[in-house]
């Protein structure tokens, strides 16, 4: 009874705890502390890349529309390289911007005379454009690893800091010699705030790695689609010269 007793005025001497973000971080140790700014700029951050790669293949998808429309209207393609070719805006105008400056170059240098010159050039050409289309799709992946690696780590991270938290709050409550549920109950919701906040910075991070990795790859098998054929084409017209 006499223990009864004692626990209720703990409980009364004890209001109801401030359980909310800010107080759960502030009444944090140290270390939960540093793995809760360390999500938050994680969840920051990946929230950036985001953004950032949305508007970028989106633009590129349609600045890449409007070039194969005009690449396959079936006007100049010397026309088109004047248009294009000093500041391509996308990966498959900087691709065929590649193409025809060798083609250009080989021409000024008189290499399609040849039967074995044509056969080296248009290997050349081909070669020019699938080194571009490898810069240009480094260019566009850059940065997702970062989203595939707060997506599978920083659950784990989060939980690091759960079970740290966990630990402190009961050497605690050891110390004090209270285990009412108003004492234990907001040191075990700081230490389960760090797990909160690693799911929010991995469930978006997963959700956008898969969604970009499956437009990039994508966009890259249009790329080389369109480095066959744009190679077919000129082949055709090195045949047609010999």
């Amino acid at each position: 009874m006499q223990h009864q007793i004692m626990n209720f005025v703990a409980l009364g001497a004890n209001p109801a705890a401030d359980l909310s973000a800010l107080s759960l971080f502030m009444t944090a140790n140290w270390l939960v502390k540093a793995i809760m700014l360390g999500l938050l700029a994680a969840s920051v951050w990946v929230w950036a890349i985001i953004f950032d790669k949305s508007i970028k293949l989106r633009r590129m998808k349609a600045a890449a529309a409007d070039f194969e429309e005009q690449f396959w209207s079936g006007g100049s393609l010397d026309q088109l390289y004047e248009e294009v070719g000093k500041a391509p805006s996308d990966p498959l105008s900087a691709t065929f911007a590649a193409g025809m400056r060798e083609w250009r170059h080989a021409n000024e240098r008189g290499l399609t005379s040849s039967g074995a010159m044509r056969a080296n050039l248009a290997q050349r050409i081909e070669r020019v454009m699938s080194v571009t289309v490898s810069r240009e799709m480094a260019q566009t992946e850059r940065y997702i690893t970062v989203l595939a690696t707060v997506g599978s780590n920083a659950p784990f991270v989060g939980l690091l800091g759960t079970v740290w938290g966990i630990m402190h709050s009961f050497t605690s409550i050891a110390a004090a010699g209270n285990t009412s549920l108003a004492v234990v109950a907001p040191s075990i919701a700081e230490a389960l705030f760090a797990t909160a906040l690693g799911l929010v910075a991995a469930i978006p991070a997963s959700i956008a790695y898969n969604k970009f990795s499956s437009d990039i790859a994508r966009f890259g098998d249009r790329l080389d689609s369109f480095v066959t054929e744009f190679s077919a084409i000129l082949q055709r017209h090195l045949e047609e010269r010999g």
